[in-house]
C-alpha cells in the first residue's frame, strides 16, 4: 500500500510539473532573435531607438503572457507585433545608412565639380581650352544624370517593381489588406515607407495608384472596393509627406484581371493595387494614361 501511494504521488507531481511548464512559441523565439539583432546594430541608437524600445516592450509582454499562461493567440499576436517593430527598426537603420552613403556621394560630386570650375577659370582665356572645359563639364553632367537614373533604377528594383509596356509597375498584393476590406495591415508599412522614400528622393517622378479586384460579388461593389483600396495607399503616402499632386488614384474594379478568376490562386492575384511609375520627367507611357 505504501508503494502504491508513493507511485501515485510521483505521478501527480509529474503532471503538475508538465502543467506549469510554459509552452514554447517559435513566433516568440523568432521575435526575440530579431529584437536582439536590432539591439546589436551600431546605428540603432541613432536611427531606431524608438523602434527598439517598442519591440523590447512588446516582446516582454509576449513573454509575460507565456509565463501567465494567457491564450496562445494573444502570445502569437504579441510576438508578431514585436517582430514587425524590430523589422521596422532595421528598415530605419538601412535608410540611415543609405542617407549617409548618399551624403558621401554628394560631397564627392561637389568636390569634383569644384575642381572642374577651378580648372575652367584657369583656362578661360584660351578658346580651345574653354571649349575643352565645356566638353568636360558636359561629360560630368551626363555622368551625374546617368548616376541619378541608375540610382532610381536600383531603388525601383529594391521595391520589386517590374518593367512592363506601361512602364515600371509595383504590385501590392491583397495580403496587405484584410479580406473584403480597404484598410492596410501593419505589415504594409515597410513597403509604403520605401515607396514614400523613393518618391521623396525622385521629386520629378509621379505615380498612378490603381485598385483591382477579382470577379467575386457585384461589379459595382468591386469597383467601389478597388477605389477604396487605391485611396488607402494614397492616404498613407500623403501621411508620409508626399504631395497629392504627385499621384493619381483610380479604381479599375474587376475589369483588368492578370489571372483566371476560376481558381482561388487566380482570384488572389487579381486582388491587388498597382503603382505605375512615370519617367524621370513625370510623363507616363500612352498605355498607362489614367484616363485609359
Amino acid at each position: 500500500m505504501r508503494y502504491a501511494t508513493l507511485i501515485v504521488g510521483v505521478t501527480l507531481a509529474g503532471l503538475v510539473a508538465c502543467a506549469t511548464t510554459p509552452a514554447r512559441f517559435p513566433e516568440v523565439e523568432e521575435a526575440r532573435t530579431k529584437v536582439q539583432a536590432l539591439a546589436q546594430d551600431p546605428l540603432v541608437q541613432q536611427a531606431a531607438s524608438r523602434e527598439l524600445v517598442a519591440a523590447r516592450g512588446t516582446l516582454q509582454q509576449a513573454e509575460t503572457a507565456i509565463a501567465e499562461n494567457e491564450a496562445p493567440e494573444d502570445v502569437v499576436h504579441l510576438a508578431y507585433l514585436a517582430a514587425r517593430q524590430a523589422d521596422l527598426g532595421m528598415a530605419r537603420i538601412e535608410e540611415a545608412r543609405s542617407r549617409e552613403a548618399i551624403g558621401q556621394a554628394e560631397a564627392e560630386r561637389n568636390r569634383v565639380l569644384l575642381a572642374a570650375r577651378s580648372q575652367e577659370a584657369a583656362t578661360a582665356r584660351a578658346r580651345a581650352a574653354s571649349a575643352e572645359q565645356e566638353a568636360a563639364a558636359a561629360q560630368l553632367a551626363s555622368a551625374a544624370q546617368a548616376e541619378e537614373a541608375e540610382a532610381a533604377r536600383r531603388a525601383l528594383a529594391e521595391l520589386q517593381a517590374k518593367q512592363t509596356e506601361r512602364g515600371m509597375v509595383l504590385t501590392l498584393g491583397d495580403v496587405l489588406f484584410d479580406t473584403d476590406a480597404a484598410t492596410l495591415k501593419p505589415g504594409a508599412a515597410l513597403t509604403i515607407d520605401r515607396l514614400a522614400k523613393f518618391l521623396a528622393d525622385s521629386d520629378e517622378t509621379k505615380i498612378l495608384i490603381e485598385g483591382h479586384t477579382d470577379s467575386t460579388g457585384p461589379e459595382s461593389y468591386n469597383q467601389e472596393l478597388s477605389e477604396r483600396r487605391a485611396l488607402a495607399v494614397a492616404n498613407e503616402l500623403r501621411a508620409r509627406g508626399i504631395d497629392a499632386t504627385r499621384f493619381s488614384v483610380l479604381g479599375r474594379g474587376e475589369g483588368y484581371p492578370v489571372a483566371a478568376n476560376e481558381t482561388a490562386a487566380g482570384r488572389q492575384q487579381n486582388r491587388r493595387v498597382e503603382i505605375v511609375f512615370s519617367d524621370q520627367t513625370g510623363n507616363f507611357s500612352a498605355s498607362a494614361d489614367p484616363a485609359g
